[in-house]
């Protein structure tokens, strides 16, 4: 994997607005960054911001969160079904909120949105100042609709009105899926002023979707009269997986193996500089619009075979979230490979081309591959959803 610099990684080439894509928002001081241990603090120099994927109301409540905070650079938090079910599985943290709600008689689903967001809400107050010194670019928690809702768009914009109200914290972000039926309500949940990452993001196509359907948003927002620089977007492009579906359908000896998702990720890299330094969002950045972040999601490693930071270290580049599970953030702080100046994204693109060129004339359908990643990922959380409902309906009942 090679890596380049690119000499203006702000694709808003307007001098007059800083969108802040290159911010860093560390609350920490500006020397631990310095100190050449700190491989996250680098990382976070280089433009990064690191936010965390996971979330317990146990991390919260014990100051784990905010010691994380503090002391690892981490400026956000991402939530979804499969968190939420190993946050609740064996804790005795939910027991009082639940049996205040099985006195209520409240329904099973109502419960979970009410646990959820309790925990999203006290994770935005630990990250409030984070949030107030990025200019609220980062210090974002994330919580997602209900899974069961991908493929209905009046249901998911129903259901992210009443998260972004339950959670009631200007630093929320409301998870929508990229499905088809998703893009839709994500464009009318911006337009009304309501911060969201769209998840689930796996191929270059349905990306560009997603960017056209963010910039309806901010466009349907100007023209109710909201202020756009209050609208916060991220764009969650998974990496692992892709690896991981590729993998097994490439020979044991292929030299793409292990290279796909990274060389899928720094392509969509390569589109979002092509459209955020367009005129349609110029225009729409001199109103004070933030471009919509890429996120990389899913960067824990899953072959073994492979280092255990490297969906970390091969996506450094300025101007993006990385949203690590703990142990990769672990991982990354003890040997980590990142500079402060270091950038292994932007200038990569003839060299990914070449990867997903060798993949194809292996007989690899990308677009195969990702169209049954999003199916996979919709109902991996439908699971976690379904099992979640199970698990608090019996403690409920207790």
């Amino acid at each position: 994997m090679s890596n380049s610099t690119n000499p203006n990684p702000n694709p808003n080439p307007n001098p007059n607005h800083n969108p802040n894509p290159n911010h860093n928002p560390n609350p920490t001081p500006a020397t631990a960054a310095d100190a050449p241990s700190d491989r996250l603090g680098a990382l976070s120099s280089a433009g990064v911001s690191i936010w965390l994927d996971e979330l317990s109301r146990t991390a919260i409540r014990s100051g784990r969160l905010a010691e994380d905070v503090a002391t690892d650079h981490v400026v956000g938090v991402t939530t979804n079904p499969s968190i939420f079910r190993a946050a609740i599985k064996d804790s005795r943290a939910y027991d009082d909120q639940l049996q205040d709600l099985a006195t209520r008689g409240v329904d099973v689903g109502e419960a979970i949105r009410t646990i959820t967001a309790t925990d999203v809400r006290e994770a935005c107050d630990v990250l409030m100042d984070v949030f107030e010194s990025s200019g609220g670019v980062d210090g974002r928690v994330s919580i997602e609709v209900d899974p069961r809702l991908a493929h209905d768009t009046a249901g998911t914009l129903a259901e992210a009105r009443h998260l972004w109200w339950l959670v009631d914290r200007p630093n929320v972000m409301i998870k929508i899926p990229a499905t088809v039926e998703g893009l839709p309500a994500m464009t009318q949940a911006l337009a009304e002023g309501i911060c969201i990452n769209v998840t689930l993001i796996f191929s270059l196509e349905r990306y560009g979707q997603v960017i056209d359907a963010f910039m309806d948003g901010i466009e349907g927002a100007i023209s109710a009269g909201l202020d756009p620089a209050r609208i916060v977007s991220v764009a969650s492009f998974f990496v692992s997986r892709v690896d991981t579906a590729v993998d097994a359908l490439l020979p044991p000896t292929h030299p793409a193996r292990g290279s796909t998702a990274i060389a899928n990720a720094r392509l969509a890299m390569e589109l979002y500089d092509e459209r955020f330094s367009q005129r349609r969002w110029i225009d729409m950045s001199t109103r004070g619009a933030h471009p919509q972040r890429p996120l990389w999601a899913s960067t824990s490693v899953k072959d073994p075979a492979y280092p255990d930071t490297m969906y970390v270290d091969e996506l450094v580049t300025a101007g993006v979230v990385n949203t690590m599970p703990p142990a990769t953030r672990a991982a990354f702080r003890e040997h980590g490979n990142a500079e402060s100046d270091s950038d292994t994204v932007r200038g990569c693109a003839d060299e990914a081309r070449a990867v997903l060129d060798a993949v194809a004339h292996a007989g690899v359908s990308l677009a195969d591959v990702t169209a049954r990643l999003e199916a996979d990922g919709v109902a991996a959380f439908v699971a976690a959803w379904d099992d979640l409902l199970a698990r608090v309906e019996t403690k409920l009942q207790r």
